[in-house]
């Protein structure tokens, strides 16, 4: 009899025909004698429609008021949640990150966990009942509504599964798993059937989709079990989890890449110690998160400094260094919005010479153009022109003999198309 916590992504919850299906998936497992605890994102794009009427409104709403409307986009799914499987004749109770007991920082918008009270949903699993978590959200010291930052809900699982000792924390989306690179944009991607966390936090971190970095982290420090898989399907995902000897040894676990990155470069800043201090303190004093950074050979006293951070913060950014100019002694700056991180993943670099070799030989034979370069003990990262992105990310697979003979097919099923398919094979 495992505990289970299941979370489903806003696909999964987009419609009532789909919420129906988690409710019939999570009955399933009450059937099998699991007991499984729910946690939902908010409904489709639900979350987006919410950040449109706010923008309606006012250009900057105050970061309070954003969390509490953001909030309720989950409040709306684990409540329709509940009452479907209530509907289908098993118990269910809704919680909002507050009744679930998620403690956080007061940040808003990019707040932590920083405690779990799962009483109440021990409780409610001791009694039968499935209990539905509203994901990316919790409640600060000053009894005020946080949220965790998109893709929060999957830290809220991981979190809830750490709080109540849970045997696995399945995350549920409209992908059945990690693969070695994004197949849409690599056909032949292959999928994993298991990855360690490091490998994963590294893909997470580097614009791999499949699950929230913090989520992965938050799993690591604890020892969380994770297993991505799909909500359209039965078959197994992918296990991430510590390493053992039963996962495939492979010097490259996969290759990620982010496009939502800018590279901001500062012209002709002073070369003296305590210039780079001063920008990039400011910088982090204004929540600008600075992912690569390279400065220039000096010349006649002066040099450029370049960094790249998310899009999202580029307002901030901007506003920075231009009330550093004058101070920093700089002609201006530069911003590139056209540039695109791609990163080689793998634990197995560490003890394996030739990985850049092979990563900038592969790029040069296809004239993918290098902007900036950054490495780890098992990452290396480069910045190419945002139009050179998909050569990038297959070149290099091909390279690290990470393609598979089959080709990927996209396919999402509807629910019709499922219960077909479950009917057929009864």
């Amino acid at each position: 009899m495992a505990l289970i916590v299941a979370k489903f992504g806003g696909t999964s919850v987009a419609s009532p025909e789909r919420i129906k299906m988690v409710a019939k998936r999570l009955i399933g497992m009450k059937q099998a004698g699991d007991r499984p605890v729910a946690v939902v994102s908010a409904m489709g794009k639900s979350t987006d429609e919410l950040v449109g009427l706010s923008h309606a409104l006012s250009k900057n709403p105050p970061a309070r008021e954003m969390d509490r409307l953001l909030s309720t986009g989950e409040h709306v799914s684990m409540s329709l949640l509940a009452m479907a499987i209530e509907a289908m004749g098993y118990r269910a109770m809704s919680f909002s990150g507050r009744q679930a007991g998620i403690r956080t920082t007061g940040e808003h918008s990019k707040a932590k966990i920083t405690l779990v009270h799962a009483d109440r949903i021990q409780n409610a699993v001791d009694a039968g009942i499935v209990p539905v978590i509203a994901g990316f959200q919790g409640i600060d010291d000053n009894g005020d509504i946080t949220t965790l930052g998109r893709g929060g809900s999957d830290t809220t699982a991981v979190a809830v599964a750490y709080g109540i000792g849970a045997d696995v924390c399945e995350i549920f989306s409209d992908v059945d798993g990690v693969y070695t690179a994004d197949p849409r944009v690599a056909p032949r991607a292959r999928k994993l059937d298991a990855i360690n966390y490091d490998d994963m936090l590294e893909l997470s971190s580097a614009g791999a989709g499949v699950l929230q970095s913090r989520a992965v982290e938050f799993a690591r420090k604890y020892n969380v079990i994770i297993h991505a898989r799909s909500a359209f399907s039965d078959s197994p995902g992918t296990l991430i989890k510590e390493a053992d000897s039963q996962m495939e040894q492979a010097v490259i676990t996969g290759i990620a890449h982010d496009t939502s990155e800018v590279k901001v470069t500062i012209r002709d800043a002073q070369d003296r110690p305590g210039i780079a201090a001063r920008v990039f303190s400011a910088l982090a004093g204004n929540m600008v998160n600075v992912d690569m950074i390279i400065q220039n050979i000096s010349e006649d006293g002066h040099t450029d400094i370049s960094f790249t951070c998310p899009e999202a913060d580029l307002g901030r950014a901007r506003g920075t260094v231009e009330s550093l100019l004058d101070t920093i002694g700089a002609r201006g700056y530069a911003v590139d919005e056209n540039i695109a991180k791609v990163s080689v993943v793998g634990t197995g670099m560490k003890s394996s010479p030739g990985v850049a070799a092979r990563t900038f030989t592969a790029l040069s034979d296809n004239n993918v153009n290098i902007l900036l370069i950054s490495t780890s003990p098992i990452r290396l990262s480069v910045v190419v022109s945002a139009d050179q992105v998909e050569l990038a990310v297959r070149c290099l697979h091909t390279a690290f003999g990470l393609d598979s003979d089959s080709v990927f097919e996209e396919k999402m099923l509807s629910a019709q198309e499922l219960a077909d398919k479950k009917s057929k094979g009864r």
